[in-house]
This record gives structure tokens, sequence and C-alpha cells, in this order.
């Protein structure tokens, strides 16, 4: 496990360089979207099933809760081509930890760990600490490198972490995916 950790940390990313015109139009739709859970019975099922997953890594039962609800809710956005909310729990694991604060050494902010240029670009406030917009912005970032890469999964996460042509991080999330946080 380490030795992927270092082999990803290896090569310098270049999530800083990913700044597609069309990406920006797709950013600039969701942020003025606000709709969410429509079925209560599936957030229930959802939350008892992921919540004490994430105990070990965020101490507050509200923002547990607000992260598994954002994450839901922006996986599901669009019926078109929805995300498996799971799978995004586990690129939050392998991006930040759930640690909201969290910054890469290339700039990445929050969560989802996004590029802080996308909310300037957007004229939109830079608020990548905030749980909600970060995963939105996030999620449609994945989906958007998704539709780029024909639905090839491995290709648009490298993508997402600027590491195009390796396979070392697709694996890590594929990893982390099937092995703690499968629903």
């Amino acid at each position: 496990m380490l030795c992927l950790l270092a082999l990803c940390l290896a090569a310098p990313s270049r999530a800083d360089e990913q700044r597609e015109p069309a990406l920006k139009e797709l950013l600039q739709k969701i942020i003025a979207s606000r709709d969410c859970f429509s079925d209560m019975y599936e957030s229930e099922v959802w939350h008892k099933a992921m919540e004490p997953k994430l105990t070990r890594y965020v101490a507050s039962y509200e923002e547990r809760i607000e992260i598994l609800d954002q994450v839901y809710c922006e996986a599901k956005r669009d019926p078109s081509l929805a995300l498996p909310p799971d799978l995004v729990l586990a690129l939050i694991d392998v991006e930040s930890r759930f640690d909201n604060w969290a910054v890469s050494p290339v700039g990445a902010v929050g969560l989802m760990q996004v590029m802080p240029f996308w909310p300037r670009q957007l004229g939109a406030q830079n608020q990548l600490v905030r749980i909600a917009p970060n995963i939105r912005m996030g999620c449609e970032i994945l989906r958007f490198y998704l539709r780029a890469e024909h639905m090839n999964w491995a290709r648009a996460l490298a993508r997402y972490n600027g590491s195009v042509g390796r396979n070392t991080y697709p694996a890590l999330v594929m990893q982390r995916w099937q092995h703690t946080w499968r629903f």
C-alpha cells in the first residue's frame, strides 16, 4: 500500500494545467443549481450504511451527514451520467482523507482537491474549503472527464488527478472503492 502511495507522489502532478473551456461552461451551470434528495427512503439507507464508515475520518456527526448528502446528491445530479456515490467517497478518501482544509502541493483545495482557478474563472467566490461547492465542482469535473474519455474510468480518474498516462492513481481509487467504500 505504501508503495502505491509512493508511486502516486513520485511523479509531478499536472492538475494545474486542466483548463478546458467546455468544462468551464458545465461548472457555471452547476453552480447555479441547488436541488437534492427526492427519495427519503434512499437517503436513510445511504446514511445508515455509510455514516459509520465515515466516523474514522470526520469527528462531527453533522459534518458526516453533510458530506454524505452532498456526495449522494451531486453524484446523482445528472441523470444522463450518474456517478456511483460510493466511488466519489473513495476518490475523496484518496484525495484528501476527508479533510476539507487539505491543500495539495500544486494548490488543489478541499475534499475533492479542486484547483482554485475554477472558481476564479467562473466568477464565483472561492469556497473550495466548504463541503457543498467542493463536492459539486469535483463531481462535475469527474463527469466531464468521463465523457471526454468515453466512459473509461481509469483514464477519467487519471485526468482528474493530472496523472494521464499512469494507472497508479486510478488503481488506488478503485482499490479504495472496492475494499472500503463499496455500498
